[in-house]
């Protein structure tokens, strides 16, 4: 019922994704476990033709056999999406076998919570996740939006964190400061892309109980599965709204923006201290 409440989704239905679906070509980054796996499965479902990207062959091919099975169509790529070179040329490679991409969703991932002070000697947890987070995603769309342009359409949508719409919370430097400079990245390469068809959806994804949310123990707390996040996603294909994002981040980033020093404050003797224990 918690869930229901606090982290309500939006499941469109079956005709509007398949019209929306039928005969486009379809890039989805971590595709091979989790929200990018159920994603890519209900979309190639819908008639999509999916590019599945992720490191691992083997879970690749796992879900598109899975796809195939069911009667869908499914293309392979295997990337590590922090090796830049290789994104660039992912990118083209896809373009040249496929002749377009018609959208593409930025679900790949690196999580990472762990307190400052213990952060000194890792100086590699942030580059990583600036890699993974930041640059990676950036360097595969700056390969496939000049084919979107020029063909007057498309569609991005990015897998964020409702993290972005919360004060700072502790131990998570890298991972915050990663997925927002992507985050401000898009919404800003959003506002010059529009007049050439191409849209943009942030979803500020609630917590997921997921492979990547397994090593932090949220057992505790609502969340949502792979499947019901999937839903979102497809909801986001389908109605291409600027953002999709928990009734109740509105209203707290707005509190933030006005009092940021209360908002801190909060974080410091609240969640900070907890964070300590």
């Amino acid at each position: 019922m918690a869930t229901r409440i606090f982290y309500p989704t939006s499941r469109p239905r079956g005709k509007a994704l398949r019209e929306a679906v039928s005969d486009a070509v379809v890039l989805v980054t971590g595709a091979s476990h989790g929200i990018g796996k159920a994603a890519s499965k209900k979309l190639a479902r819908a008639g999509a033709t999916v590019l599945l990207v992720a490191r691992s062959q083997d879970d690749l091919e796992a879900v598109a056999a899975e796809i195939r099975a069911a009667g869908g169509t499914a293309h392979v790529y295997t990337s590590d999406i922090t090796e830049f070179n290789a994104v660039e040329e992912l990118g083209r490679t896809m373009l040249a076998e496929h002749g377009r991409v018609d959208v593409v969703i930025n679900n790949a991932g690196r999580s990472i919570r762990r307190p400052i002070d213990e952060s000194y000697d890792r100086f590699h947890d942030f580059t990583r996740t600036i890699d993974v987070n930041y640059l990676g995603p950036v360097r595969l769309l700056l390969t496939l939006l000049p084919s979107m342009r020029e063909r007057g359409r498309g569609h991005i949508v990015n897998i964020s964190t409702w993290g972005l719409r919360m004060p700072p919370a502790p131990r998570w430097s890298a991972y915050g400061a990663s997925k927002g400079a992507f985050d401000i990245w898009l919404r800003t390469v959003a506002t010059e892309i529009a007049a050439d068809g191409v849209t943009t959806t942030s979803v500020y994804m609630p917590l997921v109980h997921t492979r990547m949310s397994a090593p932090t123990d949220f057992s505790g707390i609502p969340g949502l599965t792979a499947d019901e996040a999937a839903n979102l996603i497809c909801h986001a294909v389908v109605a291409r709204p600027l953002e999709i994002a928990p009734w109740w981040t509105g209203p707290i980033q707005a509190w933030t923006d006005l009092r940021r020093g209360a908002a801190q404050r909060f974080m410091e003797r609240g969640l900070g201290r907890l964070s300590g224990e």
